[in-house]
């Protein structure tokens, strides 16, 4: 996508609307740091001021994470997101499960309605990552495949709105699978996943609900044995 320059008018305004548009694709992802003031400048056409003021815009909505001697990095894909994220910071594994589970039944249900082909082959990849990831010693690594696979079933829903609200809990997300994982002696043999993924594929959303409740009854087992 890159930048373009922007017209004259409320120039502030269209500098944070192409920064949110480099963020909602992926361009600029979560974690990644954005490109220096002088190149935003150059790229956008205006001047340090307005690229200033829209970089604190989306600082104060918690989108940018400004970290001093290194410069701005991204911290959500949208205000919604931060909000999320700083709200989920303050609750139990419990309750976030519960979201879980009401967020990713349904989820699952619309993917198999929804899918496209690329995004079967995207849960694919995922499910497949999460497979091998299971066998590694790094514990963080299968979280991040996890959660990758989940994100991916979110994403063939099409539903922006409910795509949005996962990414912001993903902090959260992350937390409660690395808790769940903590206490489940073998992961790898956790329910659920790759019959999830056959099921969006098959466009069958009775398999997809019923593969959702298999691992999310799985994670609440684990938790109340461990608490």
């Amino acid at each position: 996508m890159g930048l373009t320059a922007v017209r004259p008018g409320r120039l502030c305004d269209g500098v944070v609307a192409q920064f949110e548009a480099l963020i909602a694709s992926g361009e600029w992802p979560v974690g990644a740091k954005i490109p220096a003031e002088p190149e935003l400048v150059a790229a956008l056409g205006v001047g340090r001021n307005t690229v200033r003021e829209a970089v604190r815009a989306l600082e104060h909505a918690g989108v940018l994470e400004p970290r001093r001697g290194d410069g701005t990095y991204v911290r959500a894909t949208s205000d919604l997101g931060a909000a999320l994220m700083r709200r989920a910071r303050r609750t139990t594994v419990a309750h976030v499960l519960a979201v879980r589970t009401s967020l990713e039944r349904d989820a699952a249900v619309a993917a198999a309605l929804n899918r496209t082909d690329a995004d079967v082959a995207a849960i694919r990849a995922a499910v497949e990552a999460r497979r091998a990831a299971c066998d590694q010693p790094d514990r963080a690594a299968f979280v991040a495949a996890d959660v990758t696979f989940h994100r991916a079933v979110v994403a063939a829903t099409g539903n922006p709105v409910l795509i949005d609200l996962y990414a912001g809990l993903t902090e959260a997300l992350e937390h409660s699978v690395s808790e769940i994982d903590e206490h489940d002696d073998d992961p790898g043999a956790f329910p659920g996943h790759e019959e999830l993924a056959a099921a969006i594929a098959a466009g069958d959303p009775d398999a997809a609900r019923a593969a959702a409740n298999r691992y999310l009854d799985a994670a609440r087992a684990i938790m109340e044995r461990s608490s």
